[in-house]
């Protein structure tokens, strides 16, 4: 069995950042990531998906974001970016490997995270496996819906051209149902459904974002975090519902013609999906943008609540010494799911993995 002193389980920005912070302070870590390629769980976004943080504030510790610090990049730009960052540190990335178990180590003594391609022995791991986990939440009754009915989760949607001709119903209003609506509304007839997320009222479309982002920015490392009854109340609504309306406003919705309900959509009638008012759509398409279940059925070890989401602090375990998360929405506060917020947060899990590391090396040899 292969023995490395720390597994980091994701390549996406955290766990890279976190890689970074460990590798140049000549820790000994490996990255193991699923795909084929940095980046690619970026590519696999839809098309027009961009970044709602100027570039000038999206780079992580070490390399800025390229190109011009005043534009907003697209899932193609930050995936070359994470590609590029990967390789100008060298850092220890291992592609093609996906992870099936995370277990504790027989003795007790750290952990063993088995792999399609063998088991590995270490004594720490970073789970950096994404915000909101790999597994698509779509609710029991889809099964119910009439097979002539196109179903997509947001996660397999590209582009408008996947959709049947006819109109469309796009469940879930958070940031990226409603960044998918209005762009498929300039091509069918679109109901938005779903509670009102709420809106930022700054507009991203003018100039006036990059005066008021940095402040914002500030709001959502330092007021809005953990640490605060403001901050907490938001990381309830933020992990179990979503982010409010961001680029795309209500208005913007109107303005192409959305038909917008604020009922969720809570079953089936003859094949058609139906509104807690009982009013059934006759749609041709439907996009789930209901987001992601946690999934951390291969963790074995003692550590995920009721709530489905790790028992942790600031990506700190609290129950398994050793095991530590990077990467999850509010893992400390709001900024920790976008670009501006991983390095931090990667900072703080790498420190406490050096210090475990420091305190073990200097435990005195047993007689």
């Amino acid at each position: 069995m292969e023995t490395i002193e720390t597994v980091i389980i994701g390549a996406g920005q955290a766990g890279l950042a976190t890689a970074r912070e460990l590798t140049s302070r000549g820790h000994e870590c490996v990255v193991l990531e699923r795909n084929q390629a940095v980046g690619d769980g970026w590519r696999q976004q839809y098309d027009s998906l961009r970044l709602y943080s100027p570039a000038r504030h999206d780079g992580l510790p070490g390399l800025a974001f390229p190109g011009d610090p005043r534009s907003f990049p697209g899932k193609d730009d930050v995936a070359a970016y994470l590609q590029s960052y990967a390789g100008h540190f060298g850092l220890p990335v291992r592609l093609g490997v996906r992870v099936e178990r995370l277990a504790a180590a027989a003795d007790g003594d750290g952990f063993v995270v088995t792999t399609d391609t063998g088991e590995i022995a270490c004594r720490n791991v970073v789970v950096a496996t994404g915000t909101f986990g790999r597994s698509p939440h779509v609710p029991a009754f889809a099964a119910d819906l009439d097979p002539s009915v196109l179903q997509l989760h947001s996660s397999e949607y590209r582009r408008p051209s996947q959709l049947r001709e006819g109109p469309v119903l796009v469940v879930g209003a958070s940031h990226s149902g409603c960044d998918i609506a209005y762009e498929l509304a300039q091509s069918r007839p679109t109901v938005l459904a779903g509670r009102d997320c709420g809106q930022l009222p700054v507009r991203w479309d003018t100039k006036a974002v990059h005066v008021v982002f940095p402040v914002l920015l500030f709001a959502w490392r330092h007021v809005l975090t953990r640490r605060t009854p403001m901050g907490r109340k938001m990381m309830g609504e933020i992990r179990h519902h979503g982010g409010p309306m961001l680029r795309v406003k209500r208005e913007d919705l109107a303005a192409r013609g959305v038909e917008r309900r604020t009922q969720r959509v809570v079953g089936a009638t003859d094949g058609r999906p139906t509104l807690e008012d009982g009013t059934a759509l006759d749609v041709a398409n439907v996009v789930w943008a209901t987001g992601f279940a946690q999934r951390f059925d291969w963790v074995d070890l003692p550590v995920i609540g009721e709530d489905g989401w790790p028992r942790e602090f600031r990506g700190v375990s609290s129950d398994v010494p050793g095991l530590y998360f990077c990467g999850l929405a509010f893992q400390y506060a709001f900024a920790s799911m976008v670009l501006p917020g991983v390095g931090r947060d990667a900072a703080h899990v790498a420190q406490h993995v050096l210090r475990r590391s420091a305190a073990r090396t200097a435990q005195p040899a047993p007689a």
